[in-house]
């Protein structure tokens, strides 16, 4: 092992200084305001210190990742869904996969409790829990050919605990997809530039797919700035279009784009992962990390003060106007996706594992990818927080709460202890041209005000709002978009994987029929519930809303729980401890907030009280919000009996295989060494790339012995492959 040299102890002392100075600030500060710049720096000094050493703990002492050792993109390649994919390509389909709605919302939502317990759950979280379970899931998949989530479990747990699984994962997997469509459809619709610009992202992937493949193999760097350079031309255009004659065309209502959506989803799904697929995802996230970091940097330089107290009375209380229930549980299920997310399990044990090069490369993909995501949740925490608190909670309670006009809103937020005027409501609107600001739920519309604070202070002005607030709700769609069009595809391997158990053929993931047959059967599903959502506001994908966050983190004890027995399979008991304790907290959390949606006497939690109240006000004839008849009583009804019977399901499942896995565990330690593990068996690589971005001094030398230079992502001298096609593998590049 190398010695530190006195440079990089300096460095590293440095940033662990910052950090700690920063978290300092943010903890201790009382009764002042504090900037946000703060929280980017305390967010920044983490992750650094994160990255650098305990996920290089992981990969080398606990993982032992062996660079010599061909993975299944090299050994299974088939140019469909098995694909070598150059590290950076890989690294921005990964994360654009992964980076759905949850760390743009969560975090939002989560600040009603203010912004100190969610910002220190959405760091640490994704430390220890988030991108350790990302990475890991990753590592053991690509050992198993890729294997789904839920194959690996009924391989390597047991039938038991595998077939619940299955059935869990699967069914989550749907829900989530479905959700995602629908933040996605709610954001674009009557959105000409929104739609334009996320329309033009195919054509310019489909082009840069074929340029890789065919043309320029092996020259990402020259292919990315050409995409992002036809990016930015869609963006701007997207803006032209919505003031001009073509704005008709691109104005879509709901409905149509659920139609064009599925259709998407359907061919995102069966086309080659090079040719769509992959490009697109890595083409967005230039769009994704650009906005994020230009938003960090628009905080460093205009210093807005967190106007959100460090924490309210709600966190205490329970009763908050924006999601009811106590910090614990439920501040971890709202925020979800920006520190711990079962839906990135999915993806890690998807497309991902089958297109990496190197197991060297997964800290850089696994772990990286979600601290990526986790600073999104940061400064979408940051954006909700700089914000007048009134105003954030006439956005973001019901109109139940604050009724429908700016005097109402007023009295209402004055009322939960915060202040502002009918004329700033208004105010508010105007900046940003739109007719009224209350009650736009969810999260996306108070991050885009956030958003157009922060870069209108940079940027062109208080008349720059407008244009900051809608470029946000555009930016939005596209960051969530990537998310579905990635999920369809798991959803079918996930399918595959289960039908393969009863009939063979289905077990090749490329094999034809079955990859067209898989693929209509997951996007009929999610899209029903999408469609019936669309048209009825209190049905389809809107009664299973509620179960978002809690089947997502439910989703995530699975994959730890399968991560653990394979730690322990594997001999690796002693560091068992990684993925053993996040499993512990998340299973108590998850589980206290399964309890309390099943069982709590407070109808603003509980779903089956919910549904005493409503059926009760039905035998009466009383119409309780938000259902405006008697029809919308007898949904609501239906919606509460059902998530309460789903949300106990889900519960039960996670449990049996929580119970399964401990009792293989057990097993195999009291037999060391008698465990069977399904792992592929051992080929030697000849696929020479660097694990990080940047090269070693050695990854450079052996990228050299084969006739790549430092900026190359593979080189063998043979055969074909890397980001898209032939001559990948030689090294080519600039």
């Amino acid at each position: 092992m190398r010695t530190a040299s006195p440079r990089t102890i300096v460095i590293w002392t440095a940033v662990a200084l910052i950090g700690a100075g920063a978290w300092s600030v943010l903890a201790l500060a009382r009764g002042e305001e504090v900037s946000a710049a703060w929280m980017v720096a305390a967010a920044l000094g983490s992750y650094a210190i994160a990255y650098r050493f305990y996920a290089r703990f992981i990969v080398r002492r606990v993982l032992k990742v062996d660079k010599t050792r061909a993975t299944p993109a090299e050994r299974l390649d088939n140019g469909i869904d098995y694909h070598p994919t150059d590290r950076r390509v890989l690294l921005g389909h990964h994360f654009a996969a992964i980076a759905g709605a949850g760390p743009l919302v969560g975090p939002v939502l989560a600040a009603q409790m203010g912004y100190l317990p969610g910002t220190i759950w959405i760091i640490a979280g994704v430390i220890f829990a988030g991108a350790v379970q990302d990475m890991v899931v990753l590592f053991f998949s690509m050992r198993r050919d890729g294997k789904s989530l839920g194959q690996m479990a009924r391989e390597e747990i047991g039938p038991v605990g595998g077939a619940a699984a299955l059935i869990a994962v699967f069914a989550i997997m749907i829900i989530l997809l479905a959700v995602l469509a629908l933040v996605v459809v709610n954001a674009l619709a009557e959105s000409p530039w929104g739609t334009f610009s996320i329309a033009m992202t195919i054509p310019i992937a489909l082009f840069m797919g074929v340029y890789l493949r065919i043309l320029r193999p092996g020259r990402v760097s020259e292919v990315s700035l050409i995409g992002v350079a036809l990016l930015l031309l869609a963006i701007v255009a997207g803006s032209w279009v919505a003031e001009s004659s073509w704005a008709d065309t691109f104005t879509l209502a709901p409905a149509t784009l659920v139609i064009w959506m599925l259709v998407y989803g359907f061919i995102a799904s069966v086309l080659p992962v090079w040719m769509l697929l992959a490009p697109r995802d890595y083409l967005s996230t230039f769009m994704k990390i650009g906005t994020i970091g230009l938003l960090a940097i628009g905080v460093v330089v205009a210093l807005p003060t967190m106007k959100m107290d460090a924490v309210t009375d709600f966190a205490t209380r329970g009763d908050g106007p924006v999601f009811a229930g106590s910090l614990f549980p439920f501040v971890f299920i709202t925020i979800a996706c920006g520190a711990l997310s079962g839906f990135h399990a999915l993806i890690s044990s998807g497309t991902t594992p089958k297109m990496i090069q190197k197991e060297t490369q997964i800290r850089m993909i696994g772990y990286g990818s979600m601290l990526m995501e986790s600073f999104v949740a940061v400064m979408a925490m940051v954006a909700a927080s700089i914000i007048d608190p009134g105003l954030y909670f006439a956005m973001n309670a019901p109109a139940g709460v604050i009724g429908d006009s700016v005097q109402s809103a007023s009295q209402a937020v004055a009322g939960l202890g915060y202040s502002i005027s009918p004329d700033q409501l208004a105010a508010a609107a105007k900046a940003v041209e739109e007719q009224s600001l209350l009650s736009r739920t969810g999260g996306a519309p108070t991050l885009a005000v956030g958003v157009s604070e922060i870069f209108s202070q940079v940027v062109g002005g208080a008349g720059m709002k407008a244009f900051w607030y809608h470029f946000a709700i555009m930016f939005e769609a596209l960051f969530i978009l990537t998310a579905l069009d990635a999920g369809t595809r798991v959803g079918r391997f996930m399918l595959q994987d289960t039908l393969g158990n009863v009939y063979k053929p289905f077990r090749n993931i490329s094999w034809q029929p079955g990859l067209w047959l898989t693929s209509g059967i997951v996007v009929a599903l999610w899209g029903y519930f999408l469609w019936v959502g669309v048209h009825e506001p209190l049905g389809g994908i809107n009664q299973l809303f509620p179960l978002f966050g809690i089947a997502n983190q439910l989703l995530a004890a699975v994959a730890l729980a399968v991560a653990t027995t394979l730690l322990i399979k594997s001999g690796r008991l002693k560091w068992a401890w990684v993925t053993g304790v996040p499993l512990v907290w998340d299973a108590v959390v998850t589980l206290t907030a399964s309890w309390q949606k099943v069982f709590s006497s407070d109808p603003r939690v509980g779903f089956f009280e919910q549904r005493s109240v409503y059926q009760a006000a039905i035998d009466k004839g009383e119409v309780l919000p938000p259902a405006k008849s008697i029809d919308d009583m007898r949904t609501v009804v239906t919606n509460s009996t059902v998530d309460g019977i789903l949300a106990a399901l889900f519960a039960l499942l996670v449990v049996v295989v929580i119970a399964d896995a401990a009792r293989t565990c057990v097993k195999a330690m009291r037999a060391p060494g008698g465990a069977t593990l399904h792992e592929a068996e051992y080929r030697t690589s000849k696929i020479v790339a660097p694990a990080g971005l940047i090269p070693t001094k050695e990854e450079k030398a052996e990228l050299a012995a084969v006739g790549a230079d430092g900026g190359s992502s593979t080189g063998t001298g043979t055969g074909d492959g890397g980001t898209g096609g032939p001559g990948a593998r030689t090294g080519r590049e600039e």
